[in-house]
Parts: structure tokens; C-alpha cells; sequence
């Protein structure tokens, strides 16, 4: 994408602002030269987190090469990749300035724990590290590719990206936690969109407060052997309702071929890989 085009400017068909005026990130409303010249001078470093876990260490290599591919080229990136299976970990050959570090992490039987685990080490790690080595921290799940350009157009405080399984419906259709029991409690008649859980992101600061409400909140309904219907979904919905992200991603940026509608997607740029859910998640 260059200079936006009066079509995309001028486009009727999807929302380009949130109501509290975040901007929707769609193909052709950003001119990716100005902000790579602008992201340069600021020298920026952007982490990005994934959780290769058990079977899911197939999914790590062709994470990173579609991501030298298309992710952030020509910046710093580091790779924080998480894993019980260090020595399942494949050579990768990075660009200049890129960078891959592997660190050891216990898995646990249920693949819920493992997603819940995942807020509480980010939130550690942000703290520990993340704040001394990176600028912004991207969080992505692993079974997913790229397949067009994401870069710093991306990038802010704190971004969400919306579910293309919910876009474009009425917010009575979106699967939000219901019981107000949980701490993941959205009522009926609130929630401005549905954010997937598989992909976030914005300064490590911002970061670190998103994981740990999301951690917090998990170990309070586990203490009411409460678990939220989408689990750290569930937890990043609530938290993105009462402290609205600052730029949200189109579906374009978080794509999955089995549902959602193309009509509004020409560009898909990051794609969920079709898997087996029972096979992959067995031990």
C-alpha cells in the first residue's frame, strides 16, 4: 500500500473509525513509506511472542519465514518463542537486525491451561525483559502464517483485532463470557466488536497491563472453579471494553479461511493454518 486512494478513503461498505476515533486499519488507509521513515528515525525494536507448545512446534517454521517474508521488514524484530520442546526448535535464517530467542517453559495436559498460562508469562516477561529489549511487543498465536505485508501501520499504545467471524454482526451474535459470575462478564447490550484472542499488541507498558488483568482474572474465577467460555478471549474482550485499544486491526490482519465473509477481505495478510484440533492438541 502507498499514498491511501480516494476509493479506500471513501469507502461506505466498513467502518474506518471506532466510535471513541481509533482508526480501523484497512488496505490503502496508510502510506507505508511515511511511517517506515518515521518508525526508522525512532529506531524502533518490535518484539514478537509465540507459544510453541508440544505438537505446535510444526507450526513454528513456517510462522517465521512467511514472517521475514512479510512481517516488519527492514526493522529490528526479536522473536521470543516459548516452548517445552526446545530441541524441536528448527534452524531459521533471519534478515539483519532479526533476531530468535528460545526460552524453556513447562506445558501442561489441557490445552486451556496452556492458553491461560500464556497471559501470566508474557505479564513476567514484560518486567523481566521485554521492557529493556523491546519498544512494542506483538503477540500472535503460532499456527498462523503471513501472506501480505504487515508492518508499522500496525503499531500503537495498544491494538486489537477484530474476529472475522464477528465482523460485520450485530454485537447479540458475539459469544462474550454472559455469566456475571466470571470475571470475564460482558453484558448483552455492551461490546463495541469481538477481538480475537490470537493476535494483540502495543507498547510493552500497555502490554504488560492487558496481560496482567487477563491473569488476574483467570486466577480469580479459578479460585470460583469459574472458566470463562473462551478462556484469555474471554478476559481480552472484557479488558478491551473498558480500556478501548487505540488502533484496531481489520479482519484483513487476522484472517481464517472457514468463516467469514472475503467480500470485505481482498488482502488477507495473516492467516490461521486449517489444522486438526484433536491430532494436534493430543499429546
Amino acid at each position: 500500500s502507498r499514498l491511501p486512494s480516494k476509493s479506500a478513503l471513501m469507502r461506505t461498505d466498513v467502518m474506518m473509525v471506532t466510535p471513541w476515533l481509533a482508526p480501523i486499519v484497512w488496505n490503502g488507509a496508510f502510506n507505508i513509506d511515511i511511517l517506515n521513515a518515521q518508525f526508522h528515525k525512532r529506531d524502533v525494536r518490535i518484539g514478537l511472542t509465540l507459544f510453541a507448545l508440544k505438537k505446535y512446534t510444526v507450526f513454528l517454521k513456517n510462522f517465521i519465514e512467511t514472517a521475514e517474508k512479510y512481517f516488519m521488514v527492514g526493522h529490528k524484530v526479536h522473536y521470543y518463542v516459548f516452548t517445552d520442546r526446545p530441541q524441536d526448535i528448527p534452524s531459521l535464517s533471519l534478515a539483519e537486525g532479526r533476531t530468535l530467542n528460545v526460552t524453556e517453559v513447562t506445558s501442561y495436559k489441557r490445552w486451556q491451561d496452556v492458553t491461560m498460562r500464556r497471559m501470566q508469562i508474557i505479564s513476567e516477561n514484560c518486567l523481566q525483559r521485554f521492557i529493556y529489549e523491546v519498544d512494542y511487543l506483538v503477540c500472535a498465536d503460532v499456527d498462523m502464517i503471513f501472506s501480505d505485508h504487515v508492518g508499522v501501520e500496525i503499531l500503537s499504545d495498544v491494538f486489537a483485532a477484530i474476529h472475522p467471524g464477528f465482523f460485520q454482526l450485530p454485537r447479540q451474535k458475539f459469544t462474550h463470557e454472559r455469566r456475571p459470575e466470571s470475571q470475564g462478564f460482558i453484558p448483552k447490550d455492551e461490546g463495541d466488536y469481538y477481538y480475537t484472542g490470537c493476535y494483540f499488541g502495543g507498547t510493552v507498558e500497555e502490554i504488560y497491563k492487558v496481560a496482567n488483568f487477563c491473569h488476574n482474572a483467570m486466577m480469580a474465577d479459578k479460585a470460583k472453579n469459574i472458566e470463562a467460555l473462551w478462556h484469555d478471549e474471554s478476559y481480552l474482550n472484557r479488558y478491551f471494553l473498558y480500556y478501548k485499544p487505540t488502533k484496531v486491526l481489520s479482519p484483513e490482519y487476522v484472517w481464517n479461511n472457514y468463516y467469514g465473509s472475503s467480500v470485505y477481505v481482498p488482502s488477507k495478510r495473516f492467516v490461521h493454518v486449517e489444522k486438526d484440533y484433536v491430532r494436534i492438541r493430543s499429546d
